[in-house]
């Protein structure tokens, strides 16, 4: 068995059966921005045995206001390739399988396939996030959701609740709005939200790549909060 004495606070913590359970578990965390790359480094950091991660995208220099592999030694390198590196820095006894590229039904099926035993979708893009929560629900693997961290900026409004609990969230009633046409989905999705009010002159109009025709201003902390939050209901739900 692995050395795992460098979790032995987390071990005083949760116990010594469900750090063992934790070695044992595969996670799948789609999306390496702000959100999702926290999500990452908090995971491995809790002594998950196996990740899978996936991002087609590359490191903008806009990205560093808020997501973790962004620096200014990074611009234009893969950001799964940068978060593998920092992650086996981390645990070098990790499993840790890369996808580095964009969200396609075909490759969604082709991930799922492997049968993670729970999926945070950190996806900020609404037709590729919709492709990745209706497949996955039709593979009865739990997930969390992450809903929108932009034009917001108090960490303490955030909750765990069933999407259909969702307001003061324009990303999060889209993708209720779109779950409920094209799937027939009305609840039964587990998310990360702010019921704060958008503060909606942080928005801008975008190219329209990679799915996006707008965005909202971000900060720093805003995002990793999320993240946060998301891998502690990864964690808590597989140590129940």
């Amino acid at each position: 068995m692995e050395d795992i004495s460098w979790l032995s606070r987390t071990s005083l913590l949760i116990g010594e059966k469900a750090l063992l359970t934790l070695t044992e578990k595969h996670v799948m965390i789609v999306g390496m921005g702000g959100v999702g790359s926290f999500a990452a480094e908090f995971i491995v950091r809790s002594g998950i045995g196996r990740l899978t991660i996936v991002d087609g995208d590359v490191v903008d220099p806009t990205n560093r206001n808020r997501q973790l592999p962004a620096m200014a030694t990074t611009h234009g390198r893969l950001k799964v390739e940068v978060m593998a590196e920092r992650l086996m820095t981390i645990n070098p006894e990790l499993i840790l399988n890369t996808v580095s590229t964009f969200i396609d039904p075909e490759m969604v099926r082709q991930q799922l396939a492997s049968r993670p035993d729970y999926i945070v979708d950190a996806i900020d893009s609404i037709s590729p996030k919709l492709t990745f929560i209706g497949q996955a629900l039709d593979s009865k693997i739990p997930l969390v959701s992450s809903m929108g961290a932009g034009a917001k900026l108090d960490p303490t409004k955030l909750q765990v609740v069933d999407i259909s609990r969702t307001f003061n969230c324009p990303f999060a009633q889209q993708i209720r709005k779109n779950l409920r046409t094209k799937y027939g989905i009305y609840r039964g999705v587990k998310v990360v939200f702010s019921p704060e009010r958008p503060i909606k002159e942080s928005l801008m109009l975008t190219d329209g790549s990679n799915y996006k025709k707008s965005a909202y201003g971000t900060i720093s902390y805003l995002p990793a909060t999320f993240g946060a939050v998301c891998a502690s209901v990864v964690i808590r739900d597989l140590i129940k």
